[in-house]
């Protein structure tokens, strides 16, 4: 029964994901993925997944910060991007558990840069190519099924982006995607 628990957990913070997903704003998809990563972080304590858990807290508290991106303009302060993988790298050396350690640093540094950035090609690009395959390795060794299956879902999304709108349009900042 804690099985299923654990999991009904995970796939609940695959719910907010793919909500946020249908969100139009930023500012809405940051709070919807803040809530699914509280949930993935319940998840992670209870898969003995340390590194994951402390990464997604610092990870919930850097989308909070970007709900305000385009408020406050000391949210949009490129240092936070040093602040924050500074965090991510002393979570990863606390928490050490081996190897898959650095899976968390990778996916969630990778998706901090790309955030302050403001650009959704490289939002996407940081997704695509560094922080779903991580996040993937570290939910198939923990067995987050709903992890494993939010990363795959994001990876499709992204890739059913990009031939929808092209790499070009993407990375304008004219284009509507950026901002």
């Amino acid at each position: 029964m804690h099985d299923i628990i654990v999991q009904l957990v995970g796939f609940a913070g695959l719910a907010c994901f793919l909500a946020s997903y249908q969100i139009k704003s930023n500012k809405g998809l940051y709070f919807a993925q803040s809530g699914g990563n509280l949930l993935f972080m319940i998840q992670f304590i209870l898969l003995g997944a340390i590194s994951g858990t402390y990464s997604l807290l610092a990870g919930f508290v850097r989308n909070l910060l970007m709900t305000r991106y385009n408020d406050w303009k000391w949210v949009r302060w490129k240092g936070w991007v040093v602040i924050f993988t500074t965090i991510y790298a002393l979570i990863m050396y606390r928490t050490w558990q081996g190897w898959t350690s650095i899976l968390p640093f990778i996916g969630m540094t990778s998706c901090t840069i790309a955030f302050w950035t403001n650009n959704a090609l490289n939002i996407r690009k940081a997704n695509l190519f560094a922080a779903c395959p991580a996040w993937i390795i570290y939910d198939i060794i923990f067995h987050s099924w709903a992890g494993v299956a939010n990363e795959s879902i994001t990876i499709l999304s992204i890739l059913v982006s990009i031939w929808r709108f092209g790499w070009k349009n993407l990375g304008d900042p004219d284009s509507g995607f950026s901002g």
